[in-house]
């Protein structure tokens, strides 16, 4: 490999943790460098993404990998080993370096660090933590980390790398066991599922630690994600939601993350040959959301798909097209109806419902009070009942889905 300086690896490794998008920085500890000499804080160009707290604080992450070299040939992976792509490598000091270098000119907030796998799981996973572990004792860098662990290694080092990460993740790649087996052989979807429950049992150990002794160490203080790989494979939407519901409740996960797949350069004959609609991703996200917000079960979600296909409808989002199908629990009346049979109206978000509930309390609601506290009125009019207001009745679905749904067709990201 020709000999490359650390700005011609920013490039070629910046571009490759691109597929990588469980990035996010919510759930981390505040750590302040007002009254000490560390580096970084978590209050608040090339590699950079941005990341959002849950009170919507956009956050700068340096998000790279260490290499993009790989002993492993997964059929969706660019950086795969048979991959024809330019490769490089970062040692662990150069991705110190670039952090403190990123965080001291005010263009990041925290690391995000993957890597391909070179020489042996073992050996990876201790250059990622010799990062974290420089920045954090050498350094005293205050910012926020996360580290993409590798499932194979050591579980001794997966757990060096919790005493000095924010978030661990580690990917389950695609929703079935199938189809890890036929696009990623190398992968073991049972030594997935070990390293996430070992990491959930060294979180609740390192909690319960904490709140008998305050001096006990901190592990991954913003907990585990994952990331699921949609398109790739045959699974339906419907596959993918049950997934992701077994993903929370087994592994108490803080997210989990969709990305389309993306045709590559010089790609297996065995991947389809388009990438999904960037619509559906999306439609997946909001399905997680009803999920973690809303108190829909995965069931509920998946009654929303298609019953032939297994696939969330893209001209409307499943909230909405579970509402059509149950026509029969709506119209819900705002004055009177709790706060789960509120959540469920299409077009209602947490924050509006919440509002409706603290001002009920003082006066009867008009439906011109719910139009303040919505983009739009028309996909709510028909599903609830306000001091003013009592839809036409509309039993069948046929007729009431060109009223509420989009009139205009959503283009996709840069179509």
């Amino acid at each position: 490999m020709a000999q490359l300086d650390v700005q011609s690896k920013l490039a070629i490794l910046a571009d490759a943790a691109k597929y990588d998008a469980s990035c996010a920085s919510s759930g981390s500890v505040k750590r302040s460098s007002r009254d000490s000499k560390g580096v970084g804080s978590t209050d608040g160009g090339m590699g950079i993404c941005h990341a959002y707290a849950p009170d919507g604080r956009c956050i700068s992450l340096l998000k790279i990998l260490l290499t993009n070299s790989c002993i492993f040939d997964c059929h969706y992976c660019i950086n795969r080993k048979s991959s024809n792509v330019r490769r490089a490598r970062f040692t662990a000091q150069e991705v110190v370096h670039l952090t403190l270098s990123f965080y001291k000119r005010n263009y990041i907030e925290g690391l995000f660090l993957s890597s391909g796998i070179i020489g042996s799981s073992n050996y990876t996973m201790e250059q990622m933590v010799e990062v974290a572990r420089s920045l954090r004792e050498d350094h005293d860098f205050r910012g926020y980390i996360h580290l993409k662990t590798i499932p194979d290694a050591d579980p001794a080092l997966v757990e060096q790398a919790g005493l000095y990460a924010d978030r661990l993740s580690i990917n389950v790649e695609l929703p079935t066991v199938s189809g890890l087996k036929r696009l990623a052989p190398e992968k073991s979807a049972v030594r997935i599922e070990d390293a996430m429950k070992e990491t959930k049992t060294s979180i609740i150990d390192a909690t319960d630690a904490r709140k008998k002794f305050k001096s006990a160490p901190r592990f991954a203080p913003a907990g585990q994600s994952t990331q699921m790989i949609v398109g790739a494979d045959a699974a339906t939407d419907g596959d993918i939601v049950l997934r992701a519901s077994t993903l929370y409740d087994s592994f108490d996960l803080r997210r989990v993350y969709y990305s389309a797949f993306s045709p590559i350069p010089d790609a297996s004959t065995v991947l389809p040959l388009q990438r999904p609609p960037l619509m559906r991703e999306h439609r997946l996200y909001q399905s997680d959301w009803l999920m973690r917000f809303y108190g829909y079960t995965s069931k509920e979600v998946v009654a929303a798909a298609d019953e032939t296909t297994g696939m969330l409808p893209l001209d409307i989002d499943p909230k909405l097209a579970w509402a059509l199908k149950h026509r029969e629990i709506f119209p819900v009346d705002v004055n009177r109806a709790p706060r789960e049979r509120l959540l469920r109206v299409p077009g209602l978000g947490v924050k509006a419902v919440t509002s409706i509930l603290a001002a009920r309390r003082w006066r009867r609601l008009h439906l011109a009070d719910v139009a303040r506290l919505t983009v739009s009125i028309t996909k709510l009019r028909p599903f609830l009942i306000a001091e003013d207001w009592r839809p036409v009745a509309l039993s069948d679905k046929a007729e009431l889905r060109p009223v509420v749904a989009p009139k205009v067709k959503q283009l996709e990201l840069f179509a």
